[in-house]
């Protein structure tokens, strides 16, 4: 690494739900360890996230997505197509913002995750994805291609997932691409497993982009209110402050910080969480029982989830369905197990 000290390089991770950010955390941490200087973009929860993780790195804000969910999950590929014009506006104020950056910060290198116009034309420049096939019912093969040729505006594509057959993201991140570098990195979590005493019966773990998490909280809250053991729930709502309140057998948190959130999910006998692939690659760091259910509309959660309890790992259900007597299924899946992968940093990191 001699001669590449302090080389500056620009990570910017997608604002949509939590999961794009808290992924980015460990190769924040590694980018750190091995002599570089990482500079943080994004906006919205993703950015007040890793500010409050890394509150001595400069972090600066990008145009905003602005990505919204229906009300009714059948709705959304309409949705996400009426919003593409203003996307495609986000991306071109992305990229101007990024050339602007560059120039300012004089950085030496790019990691985007899923942030489609943060790329630079005279530096190395990196996509992070899980979905090199984008699922969107009968129109997967457009999704797919028009991802696919924005992945090879990149130099590299990393995949947080294993090569071999035992992997996480199934055909999401296992299907042909050519013209760019494809390297596999393992599944990426912020957190360890340790060995704690069990002090919860459930953790529920909110995360995602509205109105769908605010309607998935007010359904689980009204649903534990009848369950019969200890609870802990966090909204994954983040605020400058960490509220927290009783109410019957449930301890409700506005959000936790890494280090809690990785306690008490250690902590506790199951998870109840949507099936976003960061969720899936936190739970399976931590070898954790789980229940999932998946954002309506969102048909990669609603694969991944369904893979995981085809395979055996885990039960799911639709958001509508959800009861505290399917919980009891839990019981008859096998959980989910650590995938050890370790990850060669200097090699990957070479590219800068």
């Amino acid at each position: 690494m001699q001669g590449q000290q302090h080389k500056r390089i620009l990570i910017a991770p997608l604002n949509w739900g939590l999961g794009h950010a808290t992924r980015c955390i460990p190769i924040i941490k590694a980018l750190i360890n091995h002599n570089f200087n990482p500079i943080i973009a994004s906006d919205g929860i993703a950015l007040a996230l890793l500010k409050q993780e890394f509150p001595e790195l400069t972090c600066l804000e990008l145009p905003s997505y602005d990505i919204t969910y229906p009300k009714k999950g059948k709705h959304f590929k309409l949705k996400m197509l009426k919003s593409s014009p203003k996307m495609a506006k986000a991306i071109k104020a992305e990229k101007k913002a990024i050339a602007s950056i560059v120039k300012a910060y004089q950085i030496d290198g790019i990691i985007s995750d899923n942030r489609l116009g943060v790329h630079y034309k005279d530096l190395p420049c990196v996509f992070i994805t899980h979905q090199l096939q984008v699922l969107s019912g009968n129109t997967t093969w457009l999704s797919t291609k028009l991802h696919q040729k924005i992945i090879k505006q990149f130099n590299e594509c990393w995949v947080p997932d294993n090569l071999g057959d035992i992997n996480l993201s199934g055909k999401l991140g296992h299907t042909s691409i050519y013209d760019i570098p494809i390297k596999y990195i393992g599944p990426l979590s912020r957190f360890s497993k340790k060995e704690l005493p069990i002090k919860n019966d459930v953790m529920v773990l909110l995360s995602g982009p509205e109105p769908q998490r605010s309607l998935f909280e007010k359904k689980l809250l009204k649903a534990f209110k009848s369950f019969n053991g200890k609870v802990v729930f966090v909204k994954g709502i983040i605020e400058n402050e960490q509220h927290i309140s009783e109410e019957n057998n449930m301890v409700i948190y506005n959000y936790m910080k890494s280090s809690e959130l990785e306690t008490t999910i250690n902590e506790s006998a199951m998870v109840v969480s949507r099936s976003g692939y960061t969720t899936l690659m936190d739970l399976t760091k931590l070898s954790k029982n789980a229940f999932f259910v998946p954002t309506p509309g969102q048909y990669e959660q609603e694969y991944l989830a369904n893979r995981l309890t085809a395979l055996g790992f885990a039960p799911c259900c639709e958001q509508d369905e959800f009861s505290i007597e399917k919980l009891n299924d839990v019981s008859n899946y096998k959980g989910l197990s650590a995938m050890d992968y370790e990850v060669n940093y200097n090699r990957l990191f070479s590219l800068f």
